[in-house]
């Protein structure tokens, strides 16, 4: 074989996929940081401040790759950030009794009830899982508000070590390894794909739909769980919030999404989710770093993150919300 072939042959290959999507990745990563070191020389982009933004975006990156799991499959979920703020207040109140095994415990299984009754309600209604999940929004912002008694919940200092590093690291990254096997290694993340390529396909192949959906919904939450034990860690205390306040924690792990969606076709939709939640780390505390309003940070971050899947990502009958 000669050795243009062989070049070739190496090219369409899935190795060299994933390294030119990875490098794709890293070349975006780097023309922002490139940007905002020269608007603000000094203030942003020094190894110290990146430190800072990794440990702040992998906390939406673990729930971004829970998100992953329905987004395949055209399936949306409104209710990520009441389900932070539910699983947070479960996870410090038994954090006061059992420690790290409440916090981790009371966050995960309370992040995983609440998927397994948002996927069993949205089979059993058949109405838009936006609707359904929607409506849940609310009802979990007013159990929030009723477990929390109207009190700032605060987790002891002693109980703040997945805040910092290395705790943080080793369960972020713990969970991205699992995320990243479980589509990459099991029938689920197999399902999914099928689902999200052709329902009606997959039914005929003799997939169980509506199990798999089910499935997604709790690996979803399972994650956002997860999240919840990064976001009260950091943060150091969770407050209970009603009339559709907790929504905006919806949106930058979906952006994060996003940038897996967008570089599936490269085969590396979780590393995509880590290096795409830190992209847009970097985006938010440059335009802080500039002194920019929060209007303009958030047209031009949408802008930006518009531009990037419009490149990237493919139309895929798995995108239309269902």
């Amino acid at each position: 074989m000669k050795f243009s072939e062989r070049m070739n042959k190496l090219k369409t290959g899935k190795f060299f996929g994933r390294l030119y999507g990875i490098i794709l990745l890293a070349s975006i990563a780097f023309a922002f940081w490139g940007v905002f070191m020269l608007l603000t020389p000094g203030n942003f982009g020094t190894p110290r401040h990146l430190y800072f933004y990794l440990q702040s975006s992998i906390i939406f990156s673990v729930g971004a790759c829970g998100f992953y799991f329905i987004v395949v499959m055209g399936l949306f979920d409104f209710s990520i950030g009441a389900n932070v703020v539910l699983s947070s207040i479960v996870g410090v109140i038994l954090s006061r009794q059992y420690g790290y095994a409440g916090l981790l415990f009371g966050c995960i299984a309370c992040g995983t009830a609440i998927g397994f009754l948002n996927g069993f309600l949205y089979i059993k209604l058949k109405i838009p899982s936006m609707i359904v999940t929607i409506g849940l929004l609310l009802i979990y912002e007013s159990i929030a508000s009723f477990a929390a008694q109207g009190q700032k919940q605060s987790l002891p200092p002693a109980l703040q070590g997945f805040g910092r590093a290395p705790g943080n690291m080793i369960l972020a990254f713990t969970a991205f390894m699992l995320a990243g096997l479980i589509i990459r290694y099991t029938k689920i993340g197999t399902y999914c794909y099928a689902i999200g390529s052709n329902e009606y396909v997959a039914k005929n192949m003799g997939i169980n739909v509506n199990k798999y959906k089910l499935y997604g919904f709790m690996l979803l939450h399972f994650f956002v769980g997860i999240m919840a034990v990064l976001s009260v860690s950091y943060g150091t205390s969770m407050t209970a919030i009603t009339g559709m306040g907790s929504m905006a924690r919806n949106f930058t792990p979906l952006m994060g999404c996003f940038f897996g969606l967008a570089f599936k076709k490269y085969g590396s939709p979780i590393i995509a989710i880590v290096v795409g939640g830190f992209i847009i780390a970097i985006i938010f505390n440059g335009f802080i770093a500039m002194g920019a309003p929060t209007t303009i940070q958030n047209v031009v971050t949408g802008a930006a993150l518009l531009a990037i899947v419009a490149l990237t990502l493919k139309h895929e009958k798995g995108a239309i919300v269902k």
